[in-house]
């Protein structure tokens, strides 16, 4: 155990203390796996005419954790890793990232923002570089689980859009690595305890109608929440097949689809009842026991 921690903390950027400054931990303890060479310098990029101003990474080659800490007084010892959306080009890091964490402070939860390899380094298989991401994520944030006063055994992972897909994998291939192993980190548990899906992607075929043909539930999946509205370019379908197949394994799972909202509206105001989800998922935690210290 002690040559884990030891490992671990060579990975800390910043001094893990009771500040409200967040701690940031690097992923893999050196370069990620597969790593083509080529991608660039991250960059910020500027919002498009019709967005909101919106922190836009692109150009990840290095991985990274930001652990955002509940004050003392009202932490539940809960967790939960966040993956940003982006589509896999980019990364909306504040909007689905650092305020989300924020908000998850606000009831107890210690949020970690994921900043995964984007944009994606394979055609055929998009979704992967940031499954390996985030595999490693809950691996790292379960060992040191100890350290940072959180309970093991309730970590979960919560994304939107692209970072939904990602979340979604991360459930489902919990037993299956998408890299090869490299140190004592990643003889730790990769399986989220709960997952939150908001607009998630990359889960419907449109095509066939169905879901992908690589997913599938069974009885180890673990609950799951979602968030989807009608109007939404991309289509509900991705939450509405995933949760009837969830529940038809028998895995508790919770359903929102509101009428409209559009796409990537992350916890900002709309003026649409969608942007009442963040009270809707923190009921939910209460429900399945994770907001219980």
């Amino acid at each position: 155990m002690k040559s884990l921690v030891a490992g671990l903390m060579l990975c800390v950027l910043s001094t893990a203390t009771r500040t409200d400054e967040p701690t940031i931990v690097n992923v893999w303890p050196g370069e990620a796996p597969g790593e083509p060479g080529n991608i660039g310098e991250e960059t910020n990029l500027p919002p498009g005419e019709d967005e909101l101003p919106t922190l836009r990474l692109t150009n990840v080659t290095t991985p990274t954790l930001e652990v955002f800490k509940p004050s003392p007084d009202i932490d539940t010892g809960a967790a939960v890793v966040i993956c940003p959306g982006g589509g896999h080009y980019v990364l909306a890091y504040d909007k689905e990232g650092t305020e989300v964490a924020e908000w998850l402070n606000t009831i107890g939860v210690t949020g970690i923002v994921l900043k995964y390899r984007v944009p994606a380094r394979e055609e055929d298989r998009r979704w992967r570089a940031a499954v390996q991401d985030a595999q490693r994520a809950m691996r790292v944030v379960r060992a040191n689980a100890h350290e940072w006063q959180i309970d093991p055994e309730r970590i979960g992972i919560l994304g939107f859009s692209a970072g939904g897909e990602t979340a979604a994998l991360t459930c489902l291939f919990h037993n299956e690595a998408q890299y090869e192993a490299i140190d004592e980190v990643d003889d730790v548990s990769a399986r989220p305890d709960f997952a939150a899906l908001i607009y998630t992607g990359g889960l419907y075929d449109e095509e066939t109608g169905t879901l992908r043909d690589y997913i599938e539930v069974d009885d180890t999946t673990p609950p799951m929440f979602f968030v989807h509205a009608m109007d939404d370019g991309l289509p509900a379908e991705h939450s509405i097949l995933m949760s009837l197949a969830l529940k038809r394994a028998g895995i508790p799972t919770e359903m929102h689809i509101y009428g409209d909202g559009g796409h990537g509206f992350g916890l900002r105001e709309t003026g649409s009842a969608s942007a009442t989800w963040p009270d809707r998922c923190a009921a939910w935690l209460h429900t399945i026991e994770v907001l219980t210290p």
